[in-house]
């Protein structure tokens, strides 16, 4: 009997084995299914008219609705056929048992489809050729191509989860068919709406005025006084603009960077009364329009202002503008950006571990000792975060020093005026847009080399019962100094805020009146129904709609290349990450202006719809996701990783149920910033709203430009309420990270 049990015995091993071959590739066939569906079903193109999938029914017999399958067989579009073919190579190869063999079919078949598709979308417009030089080499082309819509869509995934497929198959990502589709679709993303459009808007730096390909004149453009000149040293009025920008970068990073640490050490390591206040108030400015802030600083320093008036009455001093200028940009950006330190700092003090804090005073070490050798070595993550996120927040910062630089010339301003201004020299803005990323690029590089290859685990799998060091006396009060007043500066700018729209006129009738508010957001009962009777109805619901939707979607992104560059290692990693920064390395209006220049034409036709504002939205605040993600962890042990991994779970169960949870701080900040800056954003947008997807900001801009500040600062004041619900309700709704640590 034991002879003939021990010859049954192979016969499992090998059904299971066939079991978990076809387990494997369901994946594959999953995406294969996908593509074909979309190929003879969806519209292939864009429909600009109306929605696309609702006109499902048209798709066989007009050429601008019909599905792939009948643009090859009706309107001879026959280098269409790569997709087909490509999905059934994908097909086939799901036959086969995982391995290399079946990643090599997955290349050739898919990878190829993928780059005929991409080849042909893009050398094929909607008037033929896309390119002079092959109407003259192959002659005019009679068949047309406009914007690729749902059906292109679903085929092109479906393409390149198949093609990151085929990579793993071959070895590369460890095998992992998770971890290839994240890196090659998260690649694919920033190659598409971050790398593409600012590269098409840079180029125009390399052109002359009259259209002539050279590389002389970004040479030209570079090196001009005007932008690395020196004068101010020497007696002269002032220096070039490159360097004013990175005086200020440098001071604007330094000062939030400070200031949100402070912050965040009391809201965690203190015993302070009314803690949640202070939390509330050093959020605050990050909730705040940006007309607000440069209101509310020129109310109190401009030349009429409380504080000129001030010193006039007490002391005879004459109001000057001394407040604009460097000055005033400086202070106006360490008001907007300290709340986006504060975000990433908190998360990182939370992480640090008391049982660390706990053994150097078992060794006899003063709090003062304590804190300066064990805790913040462990801060450094945060702080690199920290700064590296305010330097080319300052940089990229247009609404700011367009409202108190006076004469002080920044690099943002400088483009903003090269392409809307007077001299329309696209050619000069596209050159100080090289200064700006090669600004971020060196403050990127060193940020990694001073960090090295350091590690600042704090949070394992081991229980930490500790309980957070409280913060030395001296520090302590350093902290009450200087955040507490600036504190009460927060509140003072916001009760400037919400007076002004309750005002009749500011600075002249200060009657009390709900004018403004009703103006806005009148609600009337009509014979149908309630009627949103105020002008600003329709820009509300268009943002918040719009900003619900970017938000997941950038916190989502954001937290997974965060995990992409934490927990792997693939070849390009570094101009990956720089990629996903690129966003914060340039001014918005170059974004909005790199996004028409790029989308206005095929093969992606987005211009003019609600999709272009939220990718605009999505990859404008995917770097503060990113970094935020990056610092927490930075703080996760691997072994977390490593034990859910040898338990068999797959790396997409181990990031759901075991990272996840323990990045719920970095969650937050991801989600309220990103939410927040979709509402307050301008520069960005400025080019890509229109009638019918108008925004808060750029009906406020109208408002302002009207002079009519009443409805403007009354807008304000409901969207401040509004992202302050929505800050706490994002709060509440992800929760507290629990790290098993007793309170103090």
């Amino acid at each position: 009997m034991p002879d003939v049990a021990l010859v049954a015995e192979p016969a499992r091993p090998t059904a299971a084995h066939a079991h978990a071959s076809a387990g494997a590739n369901q994946a594959l066939w999953a995406w294969a299914l996908v593509g074909l569906a979309a190929f003879v079903l969806l519209p292939w193109f864009a429909v600009q008219d109306g929605n696309g999938l609702a006109r499902l029914a048209q798709g066989w017999s007009d050429e601008r609705t019909g599905n792939g399958l009948v643009q090859v067989l009706r309107w001879q579009r026959v280098w269409l056929l790569a997709a087909p073919a490509g999905l059934l190579v994908a097909a086939l190869a799901a036959m086969l048992a995982p391995g290399r063999r079946q990643g090599a079919l997955l290349l050739a078949g898919p990878g190829l489809a993928l780059l005929v598709l991409l080849a042909s979308g893009f050398s094929i417009g909607a008037r033929g050729w896309s390119f002079g030089w092959m109407n003259q080499a192959w002659g005019e082309l009679a068949v047309r191509q406009w914007g690729l819509g749902w059906g292109a869509f679903g085929v092109l995934c479906s393409l390149l989860m198949l093609t990151a497929f085929g990579l793993a198959r071959r070895g590369l990502f460890r095998g992992d068919l998770f971890v290839a589709a994240a890196v090659l679709g998260c690649a694919a993303l920033l190659a598409l709406f971050i790398v593409f459009p600012v590269a098409k808007a840079l180029s125009a730096a390399f052109f002359t005025e009259d259209d002539r390909l050279t590389w002389s004149a970004l040479g030209e453009r570079l090196l001009s006084e005007r932008n690395f000149g020196l004068s101010c040293l020497s007696g002269g009025r002032r220096c070039g603009v490159a360097w004013n920008t990175l005086f200020i970068g440098l001071l604007t990073a330094a000062s939030t960077t400070l200031l949100g640490t402070l912050l965040a050490l009391l809201a965690e390591r203190s015993r302070l009364r009314g803690s949640r206040v202070l939390q509330l108030l050093a959020l605050a400015p990050i909730v705040t329009p940006p007309f607000v802030v440069g209101l509310g600083l020129i109310l109190l320093f401009g030349r009429a202002g409380v504080v000129n008036a001030a010193l006039e009455a007490w002391l005879g001093v004459e109001p000057t503008r001394w407040f604009y200028g460097w000055l005033g940009i400086w202070l106006a950006q360490t008001f907007a950006f300290t709340p986006i330190a504060f975000l990433i700092m908190r998360g990182v003090v939370q992480g640090v571990a008391p049982s660390m804090e706990e053994a150097a005073q078992t060794l006899r070490a003063s709090p003062a000792q304590t804190f300066r050798s064990v805790t913040l070595p462990l801060l450094l993550p945060g702080l690199a975060n920290a700064f590296l996120v305010g330097f080319i927040e300052s940089m990229a910062d247009f609404g700011n020093p367009i409202v108190v630089g006076g004469q002080f010339s920044v690099l943002s301003t400088e483009i903003f005026f090269s392409i809307v201004g007077a001299q329309y020299d696209q050619g000069r803005a596209a050159s100080l847009a090289w200064v700006l990323m090669a600004f971020a690029l060196v403050a990127f590089a060193l940020q990694r080399r001073l960090l090295g290859r350091a590690r600042f685990t704090t949070v394992s799998g081991k229980g930490d019962a500790g309980v957070p060091l409280a913060l030395p006396a001296g520090l302590a009060r350093v902290a009450h100094a200087v955040a507490l007043p600036w504190m009460a500066f927060t509140l003072v700018i916001y009760l400037l805020a919400f007076a002004g729209g309750f005002v009749q006129t500011w600075g002249r009738d200060w009657t009390p009146t709900l004018a403004h508010f009703r103006s806005a957001f009148d609600v009337q009962w009509g014979a149908f129904g309630i009627v949103w009777a105020g002008t600003a109805w329709n820009s509300f619901f268009t943002t918040l709609r719009l900003a619900a939707i970017s938000a997941p979607l950038t916190a989502t992104l954001g937290l997974l290349i965060a995990w992409l560059l934490a927990r792997t290692q693939f070849r390009g990693q570094g101009a990956f990450e720089f990629s996903a920064l690129l966003a914060f390395a340039i001014p918005g209006t170059v974004l909005g202006v790199s996004y028409i220049l790029a989308f206005n034409v095929p093969p992606f036709e987005l211009t003019g719809t609600a999709l272009i504002i939220v990718l605009c939205f999505l990859f404008r605040n995917l770097p503060v996701g990113v970094r935020a993600g990056t610092a927490a962890f930075g703080q996760l042990d691997r072994s977390l990783d490593e034990a859910s991994l040898m338990l068999r779970a797959g790396s997409l169960q181990t990031l759901r149920h075991v990272v996840l949870p323990l990045l719920r701080p970095a969650l937050v900040t991801a989600l309220v910033y990103s939410f927040v800056r979709s509402i307050t954003t301008l520069s960005a947008v400025i080019f890509l709203v229109t009638a019918e997807n108008e925004l808060a900001t750029a009906y406020i801009i109208g408002r302002v430009g009207n002079g009519d500040y009443g409805v403007a600062l009354a807008y304000c004041t409901v969207l401040i309420a509004l992202m302050a619900l929505a800050t706490a309700a994002i709060q509440r709704l992800v929760g507290e990270r629990n790290l098993g640590r007793r309170a103090a």
